[in-house]
């Protein structure tokens, strides 16, 4: 961590407290970013909100992956980029790599979900993954986003979706009513959590944000473990 600029050193010892208070100190696990490009999504890049939360996802990377890198994964009709971002040279670059992704498209859940999971397998990693899904409102496909999500439950990786936008808007209900998706009917653990950031998600405490993303990630842990999914 020390090798870090000033700004992320400050944020990650914010994000080491938020760890502590979970009782994750010393936790290894695999840190993905997963962003909306959705066309709804479209302010909350030019106005600095996307770069500004991926910095704080950084700041949880750095105390949680040795890898020294955060993998994002950037999708809205499709998968729109994949790209493995140093922690030492994080600075704007959420924001460069999305004006350089162009058109904006509709809001396939499924299809960052199996992104991450191809990634996870092909890093060899044995540390477990959590991953900070952030998006502004529903799957185009409800169906498709419920099963990728449950085939993933066998897994050792813990989805963790943000919302942005309106916290009264009907759009996000289907992350609402994740804790509907039965164990262990259709998946083997609950391998998801959501929170609501707020329609002005940069206005959130950072400790308050690292609260809300590892919350239900120490619970996670112990499941997995009891069904021999992390060994």
């Amino acid at each position: 961590m020390e090798a870090q600029a000033p700004a992320l050193l400050d944020l990650a010892r914010t994000a080491e407290a938020g760890l502590a208070k979970q009782g994750l100190t010393g936790r290894r696990a695999t840190v993905y970013l997963v962003l909306d490009r959705s066309g709804s999504m479209r302010r909350y890049y030019k106005d600095g909100t996307v770069q500004h939360f991926a910095d704080r996802v950084h700041a949880l990377a750095a105390n949680l992956d040795d890898s020294g890198v955060l993998p994002v994964v950037f999708f809205s009709t499709d998968v729109d980029g994949v790209a493995d971002i140093a922690l030492d040279d994080h600075a704007g670059r959420v924001e460069a790599l999305h004006n350089d992704l162009g058109h904006m498209g509709r809001t396939n859940y499924h299809l960052a979900v199996q992104a991450v999971v191809e990634h996870y397998e092909k890093s060899g990693s044995k540390d477990p993954a959590i991953v900070v899904f952030q998006v502004d409102g529903a799957p185009t496909s409800k169906p498709a986003a419920e099963k990728a999500l449950c085939q993933a439950a066998s897994l050792p990786i813990f989805w963790q979706f943000t919302g942005f936008g309106d916290p009264e808007a009907k759009g996000l209900d289907f992350l609402r009513k994740l804790d509907n998706l039965t164990v262990p009917e259709k998946r083997p653990v609950d391998n998801t959590g959501f929170f609501h950031a707020g329609l002005e998600p940069r206005e959130l405490a950072d400790d308050e944000l690292f609260q809300q993303l590892l919350v239900e990630f120490p619970e996670w842990l112990a499941e997995v473990k009891d069904a021999d999914i992390l060994r």
